[in-house]
This record gives structure tokens, sequence and C-alpha cells, in this order.
């Protein structure tokens, strides 16, 4: 049964939403992940596929969930058992809310890692790093400290509870209204920092100048699940984020306003790290250190440094945690829709058992070092498990379940239900049945064949 509206919150106003939802997309993917994989895959001509990518497939499945959510009112699981009850496609949601749960318990510890660098970095722990050695040297004794990194993990995680039990409007749209614009004037200080730099143009012509002889298949394919990966996609936030919309709302202006935001974000993030990275005579291939391990060593080298660790640190953790509220909501979502539980139970009994399931995650580097499970850390398994599986199911079939089960037609009314015309519908109807399915899929057997 569909739980009334008024009960589940609405966001307030359309700019809450968009800074919620692109709050919800801009996290750790954009500014760690996309910056490190970038200059792994040659620079500008990824750049230029990444970007294409996501107009052909992350645009059209966004639109995809947010239609999914405003038409329902209800969390993954709801949506899909009002659209087909009784039949297998109700497992989309919980597989999502699962995605949700489970990332969620290892994103709050990096989570705790970016509050103790903004700590580390305010007490001038940061400054003494003569190279990305010596720097990578000290992050592996932080994440091995088990009393930190779970004091850390902890506060973290304290945060995003605080924010969410207040509810959508009062909590999530609230925080976002002011963690987002705060964001993008830290990272617009940064890149303005970084271009000033002796050096940064040839950061600069890296990241921006496409060389296509860098371009291999596989960077193709790893352009393809960064895009699908930073909007936040298959793990039921989007759905969630769109239940709590109003019927008025314009879907398609306000998914194109989410993606444009999210994309901004990544591609700003390249015009702080490359100059950056170059000016101080660092390669930008270093890989997933690339923030904590080289960063640290640049920012000591640079005039004004000090500052700039300060501010790029802020920057990390409120991306964490503006992904963090929405990983939580998609969880306390399905159990207020479908458990009828209220909001405070929901949000302190999830947002307790999702620390404790971190912790092993925390522990992964220092006393559970030798723990594996298939071969990999705690931490690593459960990243594997989400990023490589859960996520990408879940973006597949959702794909699928609006192009042929639900049906694009069904989906183009609820998208036109006021008065909105739907200007790209064949498009994105082409995009839903035909090439997101395949692409995702492409993206996911990927992993199977080695890179050339």
């Amino acid at each position: 049964m569909t739980e009334p509206t008024h009960k589940r919150g609405l966001w307030a106003t359309r700019m809450g939403f968009i800074m919620a939802a692109s709050g919800s997309a801009v996290g750790l993917g954009n500014v760690w992940k996309f910056p490190y994989i970038t200059g792994q895959n040659g620079g500008g001509a990824f750049v230029l596929v990444y970007l294409i990518c996501i107009a052909v497939v992350g645009l059209p499945i966004m639109l995809s969930e947010f239609t999914l959510g405003r038409k329902t009112n209800l969390n993954p699981v709801g949506a899909f058992r009002q659209l087909k009850p009784g039949t297998p496609w109700v497992g989309i949601g919980f597989t999502g809310v699962l995605a949700g749960f489970l990332i969620l318990s290892f994103y709050g510890v990096v989570g705790g890692w970016t509050l103790a660098y903004v700590y580390k970095a305010l007490t001038h722990s940061l400054d003494q790093f003569a190279n990305p050695a010596d720097a990578g040297k000290f992050f592996g004794g932080f994440i091995a400290n088990t009393g930190e990194v779970l004091f850390y993990h902890a506060l973290f995680m304290g945060v995003t509870i605080a924010i969410v039990i207040k509810g959508v409007h009062a909590g999530i749209e609230k925080a976002c209204d002011i963690l987002m614009p705060t964001l993008v004037v830290m990272l617009v200080i940064l890149m303005i920092r970084a271009l000033t730099l002796d050096g940064a143009m040839e950061g600069l012509k890296f990241y921006l100048y496409p060389d296509f002889s860098k371009l291999s298949g596989h960077s193709i394919l790893m352009a393809m699940g960064q895009a699908f990966f930073s909007l936040s996609l298959g793990m039921g936030a989007m759905i969630t984020y769109g239940s709590y919309l109003p019927a008025k709302e314009n879907l398609t202006s306000a998914t194109l306003y989410v993606v444009l935001f999210d994309t901004l974000i990544a591609l700003l993030m390249g015009l702080v790290i490359f100059p950056a990275v170059f000016a101080m005579g660092l390669k930008p291939t270093e890989g997933p250190g690339l923030v904590f391990s080289v960063l640290p060593a640049v920012f000591t080298g640079m005039p004004m440094g000090w500052v700039v660790s300060i501010i790029f640190f802020v920057l990390l953790a409120i991306a964490a945690l503006t992904s963090a509220i929405s990983l939580l909501e998609v969880v306390v979502a399905y159990f207020i829709d479908q458990r009828g539980w209220d909001r405070k139970k929901a949000v302190l009994t999830m947002g307790l058992i999702i620390f404790a399931i971190g912790i092993p995650s925390g522990l992964s580097f220092g006393v559970l070092a030798d723990f594996k499970l298939f071969g990999r850390h705690f931490f690593d398994s459960v990243d594997n498990l989400t990023a490589n599986y859960l996520l990408p199911i879940g973006g597949m079939l959702t794909a699928i379940f609006v192009g042929w089960v639900w049906g694009t037609k069904e989906a183009h009314k609820e998208i036109e239900r006021h008065e909105t015309t739907f200007h790209w519908a064949a498009y994105w109807e082409f995009v839903v049945r035909y090439i997101a399915p395949v692409a995702v899929a492409i993206v996911f057997f990927a992993k199977y064949f080695p890179a050339k």
C-alpha cells in the first residue's frame, strides 16, 4: 500500500530537490575516483568518452528512476511492487536497498577518513611530506590504527544519522542547500589556485587535449562504468529521491540539471588535480592513492599549501556526506513505507546496524588485514560486491523494466503528467529499451576479460 505522501515528506522547492539529488550523485566517485581513472586512462580522450557515456546511458536511466519514484511515491521495493505486484521484478527494489545498505557500511569508513584528514590538515599533520612515499606511509599508518579509524567512522555515521533523522525537508534538503553550494565555491577556489601554479598548463593539456592513441577498449569500458556509477544509478537513491517529488515538477529538466551539476563537479575536480600534480612534477597515473597518498605531498610543496589542503579535505568530506545521506535514506524509506516504522526508529536502528556492519571494513587495513573473503580484504569484498555486481545488475534490470515491462508509454505518461512536453521522448525510449541495457551488460561482463 502506498504510504500517504504527507507522512513521507516532499521536497519544498525544486532547487532543494536538485541540490539533494546532485548531492547523492556527487560523491567520492567524482572527487576521488574520477581523477585517478582519468589519469590512468590517458586524460582528455577518456574525458570525452566519459561525457558521451553520461549523455547516452546515464541521463536516460536517471530519468527512468526519477519517473518510477514519482509515479509510486514509494521506496524502490514499494515502487516495483506497486507497478508489477506479485512478480519477481520486486527483486530489483530489494537489490537497490541492499546495495545502499552495504555501500554505506564501507562508505562510512572512507567518510571517516575524510573527516580525519580535515583534522590532520588543520593541525599541520599533513605539512611534512617530502614526497608521495612519505604521505603514503603516513596514510597507511592511519588506516591501520584501530581506535582512530573507528572513532572517525562513528563520527561520520553520527553526522549522517543526525541529518537524515530530521526528515526530507528539514534534514536532507536543508543540509544539501548549504553543502552543495559550499562544495562548488571550494572547488572554484582550488581550481583557481591550481591553475595559477607554474607548470599547471601541462596538466591542463593532459586533461583537456584528447590523445586518442592513449585510448583502449578497456578505457572506453571504464568510462562507461564511471559515468554510470558516478550518477548513483542502480542503488535505489534516485527512485527514493524521485518519490518525494511533487506532481507539478518537470522531470526532464530536473534530470538534466542534476546530471549537468554532477558532471560539472567531476570536470572541475580534474581542473584542480591535474594542474597541481603536473606543477609539482608528479605523475597523474598514481591510482586510488592519489587523494590520500599523493595530494598531501602536492600540497606540502605548494605555496599556501596548508590552506589549500584544509579546503580540499573539507570538500572531500562534504562530497562523502551528501552521498551517505542518500544511501541511508534509501534504507530508511523502505522501513517507513513497507514496514510501517516511524522515521526516528528507522534511522537510528538502521544507522547503528550499518555502522556495526562497517566495523570489519574499517579494520581491514589493521587488525583484520589478514582476514580474507574470496581472496580480498573485507572492505574490498563489500566494495566489489556492490560496485561490480549489485549496481550494474540493478541498473540494467531497471532499464529493462521501464523499457519492456512497465513500458515506456506508461513512463511517458508520468513524465508528461503535469502539462510537460517531453521533447526528446523518442530518443529516451530508444535508449532505455535498446542501448542502456546492452551498455550496462557490457560493463558488467567486461570485468571477466583482461585489459589489453
